[in-house]
């Protein structure tokens, strides 16, 4: 099997994000990350989670941000996928096997993983199909 490159796409085209989807933001440090999402989208990224969203970024950086995971979850759309951005490398904290375990508990899989940056790895969770309405 062909493995597909990925190197030319943007990094919010990684992410799937597109103009028309209602988007919320929480705990993102990335200034840069930041900028580039709000040029892209129709409407600003919401900073408090209200209703329901179909992409939901957060930043966890110590496992005491892991409870934010069961949080958003319940603000997804059914098709909505929720980016946990976390620390990478072997001393990272919390490790991606907390960060999974509490998506798992949340009620989600995981489905995709991309670098964020130098320091983080995005992680995409979804709603599993099976559960969607």
């Amino acid at each position: 099997m062909t493995e597909r490159d990925y190197s030319h796409r943007t990094l919010l085209e990684k992410l799937g994000v597109k103009p028309e989807h209602r988007v919320a933001v929480r705990n993102i440090e990335n200034a840069a990350f930041l900028a580039m999402l709000q040029s892209s989208l129709a409407k600003a990224p919401a900073t408090a989670l209200r209703g329901s969203y179909d992409l939901i970024f957060i930043q966890v950086n110590s496992p005491d941000d892991l409870a934010t995971i069961a949080i958003a979850a319940k603000h997804l759309v059914p098709n909505g996928g929720l980016w946990i951005f976390h620390p990478k490398g072997k001393a990272a904290s919390p490790r991606d096997s907390e960060v999974r375990h509490a998506g798992i508990a949340a009620g989600l899989v995981d489905n995709k993983v991309c670098a964020f940056n130098d320091t983080h790895t995005a992680t995409r969770y979804v709603i599993p199909k099976a559960r969607r309405t």
